[in-house]
């Protein structure tokens, strides 16, 4: 896809609004699905990180795709005008399907042609001042898809479920105990950040990024950091950028360890579950140690970071982390070394490379079903831009391979966490941010440990936020879990679940 019809740019640099090319309805959809099927051996094929719509002054919608370009590195931005209706792109672009739902959902803009128009958050559409209230176009909140035939039942599973799980809703159509097909219905946990946003920057928008998903606070802290930076004109000092891929790396190690716990817990192998459960516990407390908050709350902040590391604290950190690292080793070598936890977890959830490949799946997901799709790699930003991080898959794509994809993360992320101590960069942790400037747009991407964040940030002629866009790797990989369940045996729900273990709070917003 050539520069007239796309913006290049790189992970989190601004570009001019009024650069971003607006295309003809008909001209944007084949500049994306192009851009989807590229066979070339420079760019290869692209992938949508983002495809959202916001209102404009004639009262239209304006539809904007960031697409990645994972072998370039690069991220390209176009755009188009619609009203009322426009030709779907999933028909041909399954990983556009969720997307749609939501531009039907907010802006009463009807994508002809999507398969399964329903709301993916059951909220009220924003509406556009200039053109007055829309009557929603999407289909009734309580339609399911539904199979029919002999001996075809229905398993509905939630919202509410045990403990302190959050809220969803899992439709399974079986056949037996064989999974025909899965839905699943989100939206009980919206909250409405991005419309909070709007107006912005301000003194709650750091906040609400750190809570968008709790167990994510560093990655979405980071992202929008990167974000409004790039808007101010920012240049983060070296030894911050350190401290942030530090935690970046630890809120890795936490989840992943309690992930391998989780899984082992679901097979009923208590060994690993019991010491994982203890062993997560343990990296938390590393963050803690950095900042107060085991979340780590309060450490990234717009400019650098909030604390600072000093040698006797970075010796303790050091400690810790190799006898937790000690232990987990141990823990997971449990797993893999009892016939009878690999015979529950391999063959069962197979997502397919070329499932991930049309669905858009990110992180872990993805990286277990042999797709080197890593945005700390393939878009590297601060840190990342220096130091090497390598990426870590497998290539059944089942919960043996969304397991092992964990563990090989742990190791890399101990070792990158060791290097990065080993060397911090002097100098300040912080710098004082300007205001942002006018009529631009950045897209910010991180890698969480469930996969790639992407915040996207456009700023009106004051410097504010006229629109602020959060895509968590969730939002592309709840359709790999009803994919990977199909033809399993429904009994293995659990068991599959956990191997994504996907976000609902950082879906719903």
């Amino acid at each position: 896809m050539g520069t007239a019809t796309a913006m290049p740019a790189a992970n989190s640099e601004a570009v001019r609004l009024c650069d971003i090319p607006v295309l003809g309805v008909r001209e944007f959809r084949e500049a994306v699905l192009t851009a989807i099927r590229s066979h070339s051996e420079v760019l290869g094929p692209a992938r949508i990180a983002a495809l959202h719509g916001r209102p404009t002054e004639t009262g239209r919608v304006a539809l904007l795709a960031v697409l990645a370009h994972g072998q370039t590195g690069s991220l390209s931005f176009l755009s188009t005008e619609v009203d009322g209706a426009y030709e779907a792109l999933t028909p041909e672009c399954t990983q556009a399907h969720w997307f749609e739902r939501e531009i039907a959902e907010l802006w009463s803009v009807r994508p002809e042609g999507h398969p399964w128009l329903k709301p993916i958050r059951f909220q009220a559409a924003a509406g556009n001042p200039a053109r007055g209230a829309k009557e929603p176009v999407i289909c009734g909140v309580m339609e399911f898809f539904q199979v029919e035939g002999h001996e075809v039942h229905e398993v509905a599973v939630g919202p509410v479920h045990a403990g302190i799980i959050e809220p969803g809703h899992f439709r399974f159509q079986c056949h037996g105990e064989q999974v025909l097909h899965l839905e699943i219905s989100l939206g009980y946990q919206h909250r409405g950040v991005e419309r909070s946003l709007v107006g912005g920057p301000d003194k709650r928008a750091i906040h609400s990024m750190e809570t968008l998903a709790g167990d994510t606070s560093i990655a979405h802290a980071t992202a929008y950091c990167q974000a409004v930076e790039s808007l101010a004109g920012c240049r983060v000092p070296a030894r911050a950028q350190a401290i942030r891929g530090i935690a970046l790396e630890l809120e890795r190690l936490a989840n992943h360890t309690g992930d391998l716990g989780a899984l082992a817990n679901d097979v009923g192998y208590l060994p690993t579950a019991s010491y994982c459960g203890r062993i997560r516990g343990d990296f938390l407390n590393l963050t803690a140690l950095l900042c107060g908050s085991r979340f780590g709350r309060g450490l990234v902040r717009p400019g650098g970071v909030a604390f600072d590391a000093d040698p006797p604290l970075v010796a303790e950190i050091l400690d810790r982390l190799e006898r937790g690292l000690r232990d987990v080793t141990a823990a997971a070598n449990l797993l893999w070394d009892t016939s009878s936890v690999r015979a529950r977890f391999e063959d069962v959830g197979i997502l397919t490379r070329k499932q991930c490949e049309e669905l858009g799946i990110v992180g872990p997901a993805a990286r277990a079903s042999g797709l080197a799709r890593d945005s700390r790699v393939e878009f590297p930003a601060g840190i990342f831009r220096v130091a090497q991080v390598h990426i870590s898959t497998w290539e059944k794509g089942d919960v043996f391979a969304r397991a092992y994809v964990r563990w090989l993360e742990i190791e890399r992320s101990a070792a990158f966490v060791r290097e990065l101590l080993a060397t911090l960069p002097e100098g300040p942790t912080r710098v004082p941010l300007s205001a942002l400037r006018p009529n631009l747009c950045v897209a910010s991407l991180a890698e969480g440990w469930r996969g790639e964040i992407c915040h996207i940030a456009i700023t009106d002629g004051r410097g504010k936020f006229s629109t602020y866009k959060v895509v968590d790797p969730s939002f592309h990989n709840w359709i790999g879990l009803s994919m990977a369940m199909r033809g399993q045996q429904i009994s293995d729900f659990p068991l599959c679940n956990k191997s994504f273990n996907l976000s609902y709070c950082g879906h719903d917003l």
